[in-house]
C-alpha cells in the first residue's frame, strides 16, 4: 500500500480506502462486512469511510463493531452529517444543533471516542456559513473530531471556509470529498484541485467506478443483482447509456492491453492526479477488495501514449487524433 498526506495536513491516508455506503448494513452480511474490513486492514488500508445515513445508521454500527479489536491508533474513521437522519424539523441541516446531535450519535454507533474525518455531507444554504465553521472547529476543539471536511462543495464554498475560519483563528475544513470518476471529472481538475494548490486541502473520491458502471460489469449486457439493474436504485439509472457503455467497452480493450482489469485501470488513473489523497471503494467480496486495493499498481502503466489513448476514449476522439 502507498500512503499520501492529506493535503498539506500531517496526516497519511491509504490510497486505496474501504467505504460502507451501499454495502455495510445493506448488500452484504455483517460477518462479512467484518472480515472485507479486516482483509482491507490487512492490505495497509488504513482509511473507512462512513456517513450517519449509510443504511440509516446501521453502517456505523456494522463497522463500529469490526474495528473494535483493530488498534484506533491506526485507523482513519470517518463520518458525515447534513442529510435528514433524526426526527423532527432539525433533524437535518448543518446547524449548530443537529451537527452535534449528530457527531454524538455516530460516535456511538461508531463505539469510539473521536472522528478522525468529519464531513459536512452538502452544504447548507439555510445555515450561515459561520455557524458551521464555528461548531465544526468546537467539535475539533473538544476532540470528538480531528479534521473536519467537505462533501460535493463548490470550491468557491470551501474558499469562503477557510476565510471565515481564518478570520475567526477557527479550524477550517482540510479535506473535500467529490464525486470523481473518468465519466466525472471536471469538477474535481479544473476547479478543487487548483483551489487545493492553494488552501491546502485535501481530496478523497468517492464513486471511482461510477456505481460500478466503469468496473466493465454492463459491458455485455445488464447481469442479475447489479446495483444498476436493482429497481431500489433507480435513480442511478440515467448512469447507463449506450455513449458511457462505449466507453466502457473501450477502457476494456486499455485495461486488457495492460494486463489489468478494467477496474484496475480506472481506479489507478485517479491516482494520478497529485491532489488527490486518497480513492473510496466498496466491495462486496474479497475478490473485489483485492482487486481494487491492486489499482495502486497501475500508476507505473499509465505511459504518455496510454494516457491519450485513454483521453480520446473520454472525449470520443477517433484514437489516433488524441
Amino acid at each position: 500500500m502507498n500512503y499520501r498526506s492529506m493535503g498539506r495536513t500531517g496526516l497519511k491516508l491509504s490510497e486505496i480506502a474501504f467505504g460502507a455506503w451501499i454495502t455495510f448494513g445493506d448488500q452484504i452480511e455483517d460477518k462479512t462486512a467484518d472480515h472485507l474490513l479486516h482483509r482491507a486492514y490487512d492490505l495497509g488500508v488504513n482509511f473507512f469511510d462512513n456517513a450517519d445515513v449509510y443504511a440509516g445508521g446501521q453502517a456505523e454500527i456494522v463497522m463500529g463493531r469490526a474495528i473494535r479489536d483493530l488498534p484506533r491508533e491506526s485507523l482513519v474513521v470517518s463520518s458525515k452529517v447534513f442529510w435528514p437522519s433524526m426526527a423532527g424539523v432539525n433533524g437535518r441541516g448543518l446547524s449548530r444543533k443537529h451537527v452535534i446531535e449528530s457527531c454524538h450519535a455516530s460516535l456511538k454507533r461508531l463505539g469510539t471516542d473521536y472522528l478522525d474525518l468529519y464531513f459536512c455531507h452538502r452544504y447548507d444554504p439555510e445555515t450561515p456559513l459561520e455557524e458551521t465553521v464555528r461548531v465544526m472547529d468546537d467539535l475539533v476543539q473538544q476532540g470528538k473530531v480531528l479534521y473536519w471536511g467537505t462533501s460535493e462543495w463548490k470550491a468557491a464554498q470551501i474558499e469562503e471556509a477557510h476565510a471565515l475560519a481564518g478570520k475567526a483563528g477557527r479550524h477550517p475544513p482540510w479535506v473535500e470529498q467529490p464525486q470523481y470518476n473518468m465519466l466525472v471529472r471536471r469538477v474535481v481538475e479544473a476547479e478543487l484541485a487548483p483551489a487545493t494548490d492553494t488552501l491546502g486541502f485535501g481530496l478523497v473520491a468517492w464513486s471511482p467506478l461510477r456505481s460500478g458502471l466503469l468496473s466493465g460489469k454492463y459491458n455485455a449486457g445488464k447481469p442479475s443483482g447489479a446495483r444498476l439493474a436493482r429497481k431500489e436504485y433507480d435513480w442511478l439509472r440515467g448512469i447507463l447509456t449506450e455513449e458511457n457503455l462505449e466507453k466502457s467497452r473501450a477502457l476494456g480493450a486499455v485495461a486488457a492491453d495492460l494486463h489489468v482489469t478494467q477496474a484496475q485501470l480506472c481506479i489507478g488513473w485517479l491516482l494520478r492526479l497529485p491532489q488527490l489523497s486518497s480513492v473510496i471503494t466498496g466491495a462486496t467480496s474479497l475478490t473485489q477488495l483485492e482487486e481494487n486495493v491492486g489499482a495502486i499498481d497501475v500508476q507505473t502503466r499509465l505511459t504518455t501514449d496510454v494516457l491519450e489513448r485513454i483521453e480520446a476514449i473520454l472525449k470520443n476522439l477517433p484514437q489516433n487524433e488524441a
